[in-house]
């Protein structure tokens, strides 16, 4: 198996409701599956963000539906090329009906990190990180 993610799928409550959060984000949902009960959105590095119905996704995956997530242990992160952005991320996703988690603070590894949860309660990770690099195209790249 390479070493590599193609698509991230969240399941969600209110396929109408989390598509609108993201797209308030300002991303951008393709054309391709619209009206097909599934939106996807394609980020930095070629890989995809699907949204599905959680019912949906549960059912295909042989798995009873636990309605909302609580804490899973996996946070998607949004690394951001300044500490400012980590708080302009961190503004945005409250306005448009995501919840603060945890304020951006200074960690202990010199980076800027803050969390917040989408509206179906997927926690995403602002983040500045001194030592990775985003590119203009929004690649990150890391030290070896």
């Amino acid at each position: 198996m390479d070493q590599r993610v193609s698509f991230i799928t969240l399941g969600v409550g209110d396929l109408a409701r989390a598509q609108a959060f993201y797209e308030a984000l300002g991303w951008k949902p393709s054309k391709y599956g619209a009206g097909e009960g599934v939106t996807f959105f394609a980020i930095a590095g070629g890989l995809v963000l699907a949204l599905y119905p959680r019912a949906d996704l549960a059912r295909d995956a042989g798995l009873a539906d636990g309605g909302a997530p609580a804490f899973s242990g996996v946070s998607l992160s949004y690394n951001t090329r300044t500490k400012d952005e980590v708080d302009a991320v961190m503004a945005q996703a409250e306005q448009v009906g995501g919840r603060i988690t945890a304020p951006a603070r200074t960690v202990f590894w010199g980076g800027y990190v803050g969390y917040f949860t989408d509206p179906d309660g997927h926690l995403w990770e602002a983040c500045w990180n001194p030592k990775a690099v985003v590119a203009d195209d929004g690649t990150v790249s890391i030290p070896d």
